[in-house]
């Protein structure tokens, strides 16, 4: 008899413990952005400032590879900017962003080359640049519109790295 209630209890406990393992997830922290530095962008013409952003500088290449993959959001008045050695084609996607995003080409002058606007999450079209270039600013989807950014503006930042 004891061995019976030995046995049952073992069963009991193992039962118990495959449960508990199914009903426990892992819990990652989201990842939050952290200001890198701010950037204005200014209107070729007038030379205005259109707007002025906090930007978090993504520039070795683990950070450019990743960007703003796995982030929930990204507020209005933020960017990541991602900076390369030289000037050279580029190409992104939006493999693992959940955010839609506007994507601004830059050239080693600072000017806008071009913008791939309302680049939908999680789809993994290239969207090229149409000439060589050195910078690419990420914003919300639509900002570039709103703010009527175009080929030919100009962009400056400080950076606290």
């Amino acid at each position: 008899m004891n061995r019976f209630i030995a046995i049952l209890l073992i069963v009991f406990l193992m039962v118990s413990c495959k449960d508990k393992n199914r009903s426990e997830s892992i819990k990652t922290k989201p990842i939050t952005f952290e200001q890198d530095g701010n950037l204005w962008l200014i209107d070729a013409v007038s030379k205005d400032t259109i707007q002025q952003l906090a930007i978090e500088i993504s520039d070795d290449d683990y950070e450019v590879q990743t960007g703003l993959m796995y982030r929930e959001s990204m507020e209005a008045n933020q960017g990541m900017l991602f900076v390369f050695p030289e000037p050279s084609m580029h190409s992104f996607y939006m493999k693992n962003t959940l955010i839609p995003l506007d994507i601004i080409f830059i050239d080693e002058n600072r000017q806008i080359v071009n913008i791939q606007k309302n680049a939908k999450p999680l789809d993994e079209t290239s969207l090229p640049s149409e000439k060589p270039i050195q910078f690419v600013l990420e914003i919300n989807a639509g900002l570039s519109e709103k703010w009527q950014l175009k080929p030919g503006d100009k962009v400056a930042w400080t950076s606290e790295f």
